[in-house]
């Protein structure tokens, strides 16, 4: 029998320091819509006039991945809307005792986004759907990162970020939110941590990507049913 990995013994190290009355852990995620979908019936982007702030830690460490793996147009800061931001330092504090939050990326310029839409091509049929949003210029169909209302992030335990299933940025089937639902262990365990915690403060997750929640975006908007808060920015 193969030994656990590196990552698996520090998943269930992770899993079995969480108190068992913690109930968010226990709580299975729903079912979700594909984003395909919900961008169909998206409603165009409007802007409330809400400012990016710089992330500077306060307890929330930004690992900068695309800077470190070398992307062109990576930026060495990262930003969200001040209310996204707010709301995600709340599911922090929610967290049970060793947990916190990593986030690997924030506001995205539009050239980033560019970047990666022209290097990740779909792995499947020629029709499938883009793993990377179109780096759309129209104000009404922003990429859901340029508005600072999207945030690529996972949970901590003992300061170290937890790879929950996938690594970041890995398009399979088991990047999918819901993918390991029927499985149980600590990786179910923890993407349920990680989608309740942020879901209570109101952002909502992307089917697709275990690792991506929105607030306030043209996403959010079509599942919420409230009007989009969020259209392209600039730091």
């Amino acid at each position: 029998m193969a030994s656990p990995s590196k990552d698996d013994s520090l998943l269930a190290s992770a899993e079995q320091s969480l108190p068992s009355t913690f109930q968010p852990a226990s709580l299975p995620i729903p079912a979700l819509t594909p984003e395909s979908i919900l961008l169909r019936r998206a409603v165009p982007a409007t802007d409330t006039g809400e400012p990016l702030t710089q992330i500077r830690d306060n307890g929330i460490p930004v690992l900068h991945n695309y800077a470190q793996a070398g992307w062109r147009h990576a930026v060495d800061q990262q930003w969200l809307r001040a209310d996204a931001l707010a709301r995600l330092r709340q599911a922090a504090a929610t967290l049970p005792p060793s947990f916190g939050l990593a986030i690997f990326d924030g506001w995205r310029p539009l050239a980033l986004q560019r970047e990666l839409f022209d290097a990740i091509t779909p792995n499947s049929a020629p029709d499938a759907e883009h793993p990377v949003a179109p780096p759309s210029e129209d104000p009404a169909e922003p990429p859901p990162h340029l508005t600072g209302g999207a945030v690529d992030l996972t949970l901590t335990w003992q300061g170290t970020p937890l790879p929950l299933g996938t690594a970041f940025d890995e398009f399979t089937d088991q990047a999918m939110t819901t993918a390991f639902e029927n499985l149980p262990g600590p990786v179910r365990t923890l993407r349920r941590l990680l989608y309740h915690a942020l879901r209570r403060q109101g952002f909502v997750v992307l089917a697709e990507e275990w690792w991506h929640f929105e607030f306030g975006t043209r996403l959010w908007s079509s599942l919420t049913g409230q009007p989009t808060r969020y259209g392209p920015a600039t730091p």
